[in-house]
């Protein structure tokens, strides 16, 4: 079973997520939240599998609340659910370290999508996200008149920027190669070079921009 917090200072919302939510017979939702720092007593309290947060909420906002969330309790995945599509917000989501980042006028096809993935310790982009950070890589690259240096990359690489994209440990990506941690943090510090990323939310950052992870 699939236990989900939901927090957001509307109630409506709240309702209409969890009436889409319990519509599968293996998602229970164990509460609502109406701010960011109940979202963060109650994860403490319900030890949910999932938190499904809102950005724009009082007393604490969805992104400090979930960089707390994250930090104290490491294998619990957060999703935010944003009407916000620019890349700051994505990119001080992923720094605070969220799985999922979704946007509300999409919530109704990619939500429970979503939180399957979330669930499995994947990372979930509404496409519309996606689409726009491809196009704008795109348009960076062209702009710049260089090549991608993707190519430059390994096979083993590749393997650990995948891994790591989608929210793996240096030791989880270890035991999926059969490999040291240390033989991974090689590698990343390799790859992170090449590519000139200098840390995680980077590194998902580019995954999806290259569709290496959806």
């Amino acid at each position: 079973m699939t236990r989900i917090l939901i927090a957001d200072d509307h109630g409506i919302v709240r309702h209409g997520t969890r009436s889409l939510l319990e519509k599968e017979a293996d998602f229970e939702v164990v509460g609502e939240a109406e701010d960011g720092r109940a979202a963060v007593e109650m994860t403490a309290a319900l030890n949910p599998s999932i938190v499904v947060m809102d950005i724009a909420m009082p007393h604490l906002n969805g992104l400090d609340a979930a960089a707390q969330i994250v930090r104290r309790h490491q294998d619990i995945g957060v999703i935010i659910l944003s009407m916000h599509e620019e890349e700051d917000y994505l990119v001080r989501a992923l720094s605070a370290g969220v799985r999922g980042y979704l946007l509300k006028e999409t919530a109704q096809v990619d939500l429970v999508r979503a939180v399957r993935s979330v669930a499995q310790k994947k990372a979930f982009f509404s496409p519309a996200i996606a689409q726009m950070l491809v196009e704008d890589f795109t348009r960076q690259m062209q702009k710049k008149g260089v090549a991608d240096s993707y190519e430059l990359l390994t096979e083993r690489e590749r393997e650990i920027l995948q891994l790591l994209a989608e929210g793996k440990s240096n030791k989880e990506a270890a035991t999926v190669l059969d490999v040291s941690p240390y033989t991974v943090e090689t590698h990343r510090n390799n790859l992170m070079q090449k590519l000139n990323l200098h840390n995680t939310a980077e590194i998902v950052l580019y995954a999806v921009r290259k569709k290496i992870i959806s």
